[in-house]
């Protein structure tokens, strides 16, 4: 009798791929949750605890330019840490970024108002926030890399799917803080507000610590520690900066994912509140919305592995720029159902489509040694753009038109024609290797 064969083990590159994607993936959800948690409690109660001398319009506005300068951060962020991400380490960085997201939420839950400590109040948000957008600016480029430069190593041609792990972040961390926040929004209203709101962000340094545990155990990018034996002369952003071209073009290409993802979910618990619906019923449509996104993001990125970024992405934009009307038509409607559906189209099926194969295409366009800065220069530009301002500029247009949802309607649009003219300029890079160490003209001549 011949003994069995012995049973084959994973190769430790599989190993490692699959523990790493279990990192980006509760990494991004604990950056996410941190940063959508603030939007979501400044759409609802930031503007009378911290701005309560200001008009009822003018406070939620204010509120929203506190979260626009999270977003102002970000770049910020994507320089520093993209400088030490691709001269000392990715997981570092990866390591650090987390700390200080967590630790900025957590204060901010321990923020006095400005009943307690007047002008210091906004003045303190303001700086908490700042910390949070230089965290997040240098976490999902640290994140993105990570899985993608293992998948490279281990399985290079599903870059696509293994990066929607990181991607995943973006709405199970909607899904976890629009959860937490509709529990505690059962409160009644005067308990809500001295102390319920702060709940959401106390509980981040729970999911701090379990996002750690799983960093600390992952090994370094092993296309980092080759490309770093390679000789360096310039700093990496001045590298990137002497051609510009891929960087703007990573920007704009993520304009319309972030512009959807901010106005359907921050921005529209305001509005559809002030459109009649109670915060219970906002909160769970965008949760709703978020978690068809867990199902949708997926699949597009791993059918850009199959068909391309660009289709994939461009698909996204058409339909997003298609639906813009239709969902804020739904949205007036006063149905709570079809305000589930509005989302769940918008966001849960466009917005995903074109968020999904991002990760894969900025990380794509960019050699290793200069990878995290570009990518998250890239990526971080979308964000100020299309989410950063997007909500005070609808706030405000919104206002003047006299609660009129066009404006909202015509930003979506907007956000998705920037995004689909620029991938209808870009080089196909789902095929591409990622093992150069120079700056990648990969997006430089003419479309595929």
């Amino acid at each position: 009798m011949q003994p069995s064969p012995p049973v084959a083990q994973p190769a430790p590159d599989s190993r490692q791929l699959r523990r790493v994607a279990v990192s980006g993936l509760l990494g991004t959800t604990v950056e996410f949750y941190d940063f959508l948690v603030y939007g979501t409690v400044a759409a609802l109660v930031f503007g009378d605890l911290f701005f309560p001398r200001a008009d009822p319009a003018v406070g939620t506005i204010a509120a929203f330019g506190t979260f626009a300068a999270g977003y102002l951060a970000r770049p910020l962020g994507g320089i520093v840490f993209g400088h030490f991400g691709d001269r000392i380490g990715r997981k570092s960085m990866m390591l650090l970024t987390m700390v200080l997201m967590g630790c900025g939420s957590f204060l901010i839950g321990l923020l006095p108002t400005y009943d307690a400590i007047g002008v210091w109040a906004p003045v303190l948000l303001v700086a908490l926030r700042v910390v949070q957008g230089i965290a997040i600016g240098g976490e999902w480029g640290g994140a993105m890399l990570m899985v993608v430069e293992h998948a490279e190593h281990a399985r290079g041609s599903r870059r696509g799917l293994w990066s929607s792990f990181t991607q995943l972040g973006a709405p199970l961390g909607s899904v976890l803080s629009a959860g937490v926040v509709t529990l505690v929004a059962t409160l009644p209203d005067d308990e809500f507000r001295s102390w319920g709101w702060r709940v959401p962000f106390l509980l981040s340094v729970v999911l701090l610590a379990v996002g750690l545990f799983v960093r600390l155990r992952v090994a370094e990018s092993p296309l980092f520690a080759q490309a770093r034996r390679e000789p360096v002369d310039r700093p990496p952003i001045v590298e990137v900066l002497r051609r510009p071209k891929p960087v703007l073009l990573a920007a704009c290409v993520g304009i319309g994912a972030f512009t959807t993802q901010s106005l359907l979910t921050s921005f529209m618990i305001s509005y559809a509140v002030g459109q009649g619906y109670s915060r219970p019923q906002v909160l769970t449509a965008v949760t709703v919305a978020s978690c068809v996104a867990l199902a949708v993001l997926p699949a597009a990125s791993a059918l850009s592995d199959r068909v391309g970024r660009r289709p994939v992405v461009l698909a996204g934009a058409v339909t997003s720029a298609a639906l813009a009307f239709p969902v804020l038509a739904l949205v007036g409607s006063g149905s709570p159902g079809l305000l589930i559906l509005a989302l769940v189209l918008g966001h849960g099926v466009a917005q995903s489509t074109m968020y999904g194969p991002l990760g894969a295409l900025l990380t794509e366009m960019f050699g290793t040694r200069v990878r995290y800065t570009g990518a998250s220069l890239g990526y971080q530009g979308a964000t100020l753009v299309g989410a950063g301002f997007s909500p005070l500029i609808a706030g405000s247009l919104v206002a003047s038109a006299g609660g009129s949802g066009t404006p909202v309607s015509l930003l979506l649009c907007a956000g998705a024609a920037i995004t689909a003219v620029t991938v209808w300029r870009l080089r196909e890079t789902h095929t591409d290797a990622l093992d150069s160490p120079a700056a990648a003209p990969a997006l430089e001549g003419t479309p595929r």
